[in-house]
Parts: structure tokens; sequence; C-alpha cells
């Protein structure tokens, strides 16, 4: 199983014993490097492991540690790479991570759906009494929208970053829609309003 490979590559590598493949032998090189922190990597590993189950969010805070265990953790890896060491910085990270994990489950929706899978969290489904097959049949009732607004709602709490914050004002324009064709396609303007909000230290 792909899971075992690498929870046996991060636990080799780490004992300067990577193993010959392309990938773990870069990454060895990065640890080496930039002395990445191990459990950054195995909490990632952990977590893709757990959510093989193929199983819907129990609740909002579960669906935030996942993010924060896989994108977070990703990014506090990534501020190691390029050698910053701050709390301010791994603060913003952490937030960053969960709004990006919540923004990537929304964006999932309609492709899961089609497949027959609903991951949104369960409790704010039950609240407002919406069933997976709801999802699954692309009903656009308000109580389906109310449960998108929920789910948005909390990755603004977290919301720092500008990509981002695009898909949910893009929900926000949708009627909190998930299944509208404008939340579909890419932003042309996306690299435009990238520069403009550095430009301007807006992030």
């Amino acid at each position: 199983m792909r899971i075992e490979f690498w929870r046996k590559a991060v636990e080799d590598i780490y004992h300067d014993n990577a193993p010959q493949q392309p990938v773990a032998r870069e990454l060895w090189k990065a640890i080496k490097r930039q002395n990445l922190t191990k459990k950054w990597l195995t909490k990632i590993i952990d977590e893709r492991e757990k959510n093989l189950d193929d199983r819907a969010y129990r609740n909002i805070n579960e669906l935030e540690a996942y993010a924060e265990n896989t994108q977070s953790a990703l990014l506090y890896l990534t501020l190691e790479a390029l050698g910053v060491k701050d709390l301010h910085a791994d603060h913003a990270a952490s937030h960053i991570g969960k709004a990006q994990g919540i923004v990537t489950c929304l964006r999932a929706t309609l492709y899961h759906a089609s497949r027959g899978k609903v991951f949104l969290p369960v409790d704010i489904c039950m609240l407002h009494s919406v069933s997976q097959e709801d999802f699954i049949r692309h009903k656009q009732e308000q109580k389906v929208k109310d449960v998108i607004y929920d789910v948005a709602s909390q990755a603004h709490v977290h919301l720092e970053h500008v990509a981002l914050e695009d898909y949910l004002n893009k929900i926000q324009k949708a009627d909190f829609n998930i299944f509208h064709p404008s939340l579909h396609r890419k932003s042309p303007l996306l690299p435009l309003q990238l520069y403009i909000r550095s430009w301007k230290k807006t992030y």
C-alpha cells in the first residue's frame, strides 16, 4: 500500500537510508538541506491513512483537524524549507491551511456527488435536515444552500489568502448553490488579482 511505503520511507530517510525512489530521494535531500521536521510528514501520512475509509466528516472540527494535519502541515514544511522561523508565520499557516482544506472540500463536492459520495460535515447537514442524497441528486433547495453557507462561513474565519477568498466570493454570488457552473471555472484574472494584492500588500 502506498501509505505504508511512505511511512517506511520517512522512517528510513530520517535514519539516512533513503529508498531508491526519485521523490523519496528528493525529499531526503530537502530534509538534509533544510532540517525539516519529521512530525509534519508523519501527520500528513497518518491523516491520509485515517481518511482512506471515504466517510463524511462527522463535524466541522473533524474537517478542520484534517486540514490542519495535511494542508497546514505542508505549509509548515514550506516555511521550514524557506528558512522561515516565526511564530506569526506559523499562526498564519495554520489558518490558511484550515481555510484551504475547507475550500477544497467545497470545491470537490460536485465531483464527489457525481460519484455518489458526500464528505461535507454530517452535523451541519443534520442541522439543516439535508441528506447526502440531496447533494447526489444536485438539489438546489434553500436548506442545501444553508449547509454550504455554514461551511463557507467557517473558512472565512481562517481566511488569509486571496485565491481562497476568490472562490468563497463566487459561492456567495452564486447564492451558495454549490452546483452553479461559475464555481467550476478557473478565474483568468486570478494571477492579476494576486499581483495587485501583492503590490498593495493587502493579503
